[in-house]
């Protein structure tokens, strides 16, 4: 699936990964909402991996190109 694609199954909360990505990358999800100190956070991408916790994620250029992005089921 196309990045365009998935894209819209990110943002209502649905997990994603590039089955391309042969390392520990499990997973992004996007957070739609969050608060720090006491100001609004814009959206954001975080990354799950297996050997660490959650890390925030952009995409890069092959990310956007790539056809290889899949849902992720819980």
């Amino acid at each position: 699936m196309t990045f365009e694609k998935i894209l819209p199954k990110i943002k209502s909360g649905k997990k994603a990964v590039r089955t391309g990505w042969e390392g520990t990358e499990l997973f992004i999800i996007l957070i739609q909402e969050g608060k720090f100190d006491g100001d609004t956070l814009n959206p954001y991408f975080l990354i799950k991996t297996e050997d660490e916790e959650y890390s925030a994620w952009s995409p890069t250029d092959c990310d956007i190109l790539a056809t290889d992005w899949e849902l992720v089921q819980d």
